[in-house]
């Protein structure tokens, strides 16, 4: 009897494992085939926009003069200024945490905001962005307003992902480190970065690969849709791809939507670009590892 009720409980079990495997499956092929179908949609409307006048004109209001030049290089602006800057305080944030930081209530309780603080609405970096460095800081709706409130956005996620990284080096190389005479700092620069470095590279380009695509932080700090010059200095007014797709996305004519499709084409080359640098550099320093 007892033989025969645990057949039962292992039958049922196995029954609604397959149903919830089934419905994994189908929320899978539905999100693959939504994006198939987005992309194609995209690719037919953009691929005869995308040609070297698009990627060297200004933006116009006539559809056929209308360029991404400006948006492109102040995309380039924000990101040569976030990149460092996230790098930079992350991984100082991570090793201190890490390395250095006791288990006592302060650093929980930093712990627990940093890892509520990557769950923050973007929106909300943009307000502390505009109140913060647009109006308190005096450095108006510059470049550099916007790229301290993408380092803001992004920042938590880098500090999680270095820690992860971090937690990956076994003690025993640590230990090893120590035996040989070496002090805490040396250990971490000689042995516990160079370990961790791959996992560190990603997480700060997929984290930056985030940024590049964000609009509603850098809309609220002052980021304009028409811009006709490009920025020589972090303190110029400038415009970044997302928004100008944005803008003309927005506007009534046809013809816009097939400009916005090519600028969200040459947003996504970029982003794949960065994704797959973060994979080279991953594989790159995990074969000298």
């Amino acid at each position: 009897m007892e033989s025969h009720n645990e057949l039962q409980h292992i039958n049922k079990r196995k029954s609604k494992n397959k149903r919830f495997h089934q419905l994994f499956l189908a929320s899978t092929c539905f999100g693959i085939v939504a994006l198939a179908l987005l992309l194609i949609q995209i690719l037919y409307q953009g691929l005869g926009w995308l040609d070297w006048d698009f990627l060297t004109n200004y933006s116009s209001r006539l559809p056929d003069r209308a360029g991404i030049l400006a948006a492109f290089v102040g995309t380039l602006w924000l990101m040569a200024i976030t990149a460092p800057l996230t790098f930079i305080i992350g991984v100082a944030t991570a090793i201190y945490l890490e390395e250095y930081a006791k288990d006592t209530l302060f650093s929980r309780i930093i712990q627990t905001n940093i890892a509520n603080l990557a769950g923050v609405p973007s929106i909300v970096y943009g307000l502390l962005g505009l109140t913060v460095f647009v109006r308190l800081l005096h450095l108006e709706r510059s470049i550099l307003s916007g790229a301290l409130t993408m380092t803001l956005l992004v920042l938590p996620i880098i500090i999680v992902s270095s820690q992860e990284a971090i937690k990956t080096v076994p003690q025993s190389l640590r230990n090893a480190s120590f035996a040989l005479g070496a002090n805490r700092w040396q250990t971490i620069t000689r042995v516990v970065l160079p370990t961790a470095l791959p996992g560190i590279l990603t997480g700060s380009i997929l984290s930056l690969s985030r940024a590049i695509g964000e609009t509603a932080p850098l809309i609220v700090v002052g980021a304009v849709a028409y811009v006709a010059f490009l920025p020589q200095s972090p303190m110029d007014t400038f415009t970044a791809m997302p928004i100008q797709i944005f803008n003309w996305a927005s506007q009534p004519q046809a013809e816009f939507q097939n400009v916005a499709a090519a600028g969200i084409i040459l947003l996504l080359i970029m982003l794949l670009s960065m994704n797959a640098f973060a994979i080279y550099l991953r594989n790159k320093y995990q074969r000298k590892l």
